[in-house]
C-alpha cells in the first residue's frame, strides 16, 4: 500500500524585528501561518500563492524553498508540508490587508520566542527550524518539524 499524503504550503513574512507572521484562523483553536493545502494538479508554490491571496488580498512574489516537513498525523494522515521564503511585507501592503475568505480573523508578527504560546508544538518546531534554514539560506527537510537525522 502506498501513501498518499496530502500537501500544502505555507509563507515565511518576517519584519524587521525578525518576528514571524501569524494568523488567527476562525475555525481552529491555534495561530498559524498564511497557506494552505493544495488542490488537484496544483502545485505548493502555486497553492501558497493562491492561499496568500485568499487569506490576506494581496499577491506576492512566493520566494526560495525554506522547508520540507514530512508531518504524519494520527487525526489526518499523512502530510508533506511546505514552508517557501516570503519577502517582508510594506507597510503599504500591511494596511491594505483583507481577510478575503472569512477564515482569519486577524493578524500579528509573533516573536520566535513567544511562539509556544500561539501554536501547536509541531508547528513551533517546524517553524524554528525553518527560521535556522533562513538563517542558513538554504532548504531544510524535516520530519515532525525537526530536522532529520540518518542512521
Amino acid at each position: 500500500m502506498f501513501s498518499t499524503p496530502r500537501v500544502a504550503a505555507g509563507a515565511l513574512f518576517l519584519d524587521d524585528g525578525g518576528r514571524i507572521l501569524l494568523l488567527r484562523p476562525s475555525y481552529k483553536p491555534h495561530w498559524d501561518i498564511p497557506g494552505g493545502y493544495s488542490g488537484v494538479g496544483e502545485s505548493p508554490r502555486a497553492a501558497c500563492g493562491r492561499e496568500i491571496y485568499e487569506e490576506l488580498g494581496l499577491r506576492v512574489r512566493i520566494g526560495q524553498l525554506l522547508s520540507v516537513d514530512w508531518a504524519p498525523s494520527p487525526d489526518e494522515g499523512d502530510k508533506i508540508l511546505f514552508i517557501f521564503d516570503a519577502h517582508p511585507l510594506t507597510d503599504e501592503q500591511l494596511r491594505s490587508i483583507e481577510f478575503r475568505d472569512g477564515e482569519i480573523a486577524e493578524y500579528r508578527f509573533v516573536s520566535p520566542a513567544d511562539l509556544d504560546q500561539f501554536t501547536i508544538p509541531r508547528l513551533s518546531r517546524r517553524l524554528h527550524s525553518t527560521l535556522a534554514a533562513h538563517a542558513h539560506h538554504r532548504a531544510t527537510y524535516l520530519e515532525d518539524g525537526e530536522f532529520a537525522v540518518s542512521g
